[in-house]
């Protein structure tokens, strides 16, 4: 039998979830798969869990504590399959999940990272509405080109809902350990490589929240370390010395400070609010939206309140302006 794709699921002290979510890649249908399950530093004998199942097609990868990077590349190490899926030990997945995404990617040879469409959920409680709202902002990004435009804003995939092109992965290095957050640093490597990131216009996984959940404790994924990754690969992006903001508010000084400390320098910030036309911030002047011309120089538009993005966006594209090439949205 030839492994279609492995399955990474990284698990420390989850003996209560895991043996649902392992039940849930076991039961994956039409497709052959092995599960590799790298027990992260166990303490509660969650190990025990998948061993107990005795399913050739499941085993254990003891790392000790080395956190979820280094746990996901000695898992890679241990892969066979051309495709390499990951699972988290408290989510669950439909079962033609893996099937359906491998259907994709072998559709498409230039995508590299193939999400699904999720839905949220809590143990006992309800989901907090920010939380939704940026679910909901996941699921409306399909494509490559919606993944490509909206890239730079958030990370735009959750990370246990994705299968992975093996050479693809390969050829970026992996999951990093390093000072920011390990899936959506993933997403922009692989795009600055060319690969293409996408999802099945479907929900095939139930995405487990909880407040220990990392995303709420690890300080690297705190706003100002996201702001910081975005950064990083936004200078590369532009390649240019100085940019114009669209947005003269939180959003937009705090983005262009970041900018600077890869000496991209903020020139001028546009605003809609007469108030702030005509002063400065960071040094910079504020110019009104008619001031705006395609070609100057790379445009960021980092706006905060909700639903203004979408109406630069708008604007923009009616005078003419590329979204992905005249401009890029950030945050």
């Amino acid at each position: 039998m030839r492994i279609e794709v492995s399955v990474l699921l990284p698990f420390r002290d989850a003996r209560e979830t895991l043996g649902e979510a392992v039940e849930s890649i076991l039961a994956q249908e039409g497709v052959d798969l092995e599960l590799i399950a790298i027990d992260d530093g166990s303490s509660d004998g969650g190990a025990a869990v998948i061993e107990r199942l005795r399913d050739r097609r499941a085993r254990v990868v003891r790392t000790g504590p080395r956190g979820l990077s280094r746990a996901l590349e000695a898992g890679r190490r241990e892969a066979t399959a051309d495709f390499i899926a990951r699972m988290d030990a408290d989510d669950r997945c439909a079962p033609d999940r893996l099937a359906k995404q491998l259907a994709v990617l072998r559709e498409r040879p230039r995508v590299g990272a193939l999400g699904c469409r999720v839905a949220a959920f809590a143990d006992g409680e309800e989901v907090g509405e920010g939380l939704q709202r940026y679910v909901r902002w996941q699921n409306g990004l399909l494509t490559p080109e919606a993944h490509r435009r909206d890239l730079f804003v958030e990370a735009p995939l959750c990370h246990p809902s994705v299968v992975l092109r093996r050479r693809a992965l390969d050829a970026v290095g992996g999951w990093r350990d390093e000072a920011w957050a390990e899936d959506y640093a993933l997403w922009l490597r692989l795009d600055a490589a060319g690969w293409g990131l996408a999802k099945v216009p479907e929900v095939l996984f139930e995405w487990r929240h909880r407040p220990e959940r990392l995303t709420f404790t690890d300080p690297r994924y705190s706003p100002e370390r996201m702001r910081a990754l975005r950064a990083h690969f936004l200078a590369k992006k532009l390649d240019a010395p100085s940019v114009t903001v669209w947005g003269a508010g939180k959003t937009g000084r705090r983005l262009a400070r970041a900018l600077a400390a890869h000496g991209v320098e903020t020139s001028r910030f546009v605003d809609i609010d007469p108030r702030k036309v005509g002063g400065t911030a960071r040094g910079a002047p504020i110019v009104g939206p008619d001031d705006v011309r395609r070609g100057r120089e790379p445009l960021i538009v980092a706006v905060g309140a909700r639903g203004a993005r979408d109406e630069v966006r708008e604007r923009l594209v009616a005078i003419g302006f590329v979204d992905g090439h005249d401009f890029i949205c950030a945050a």
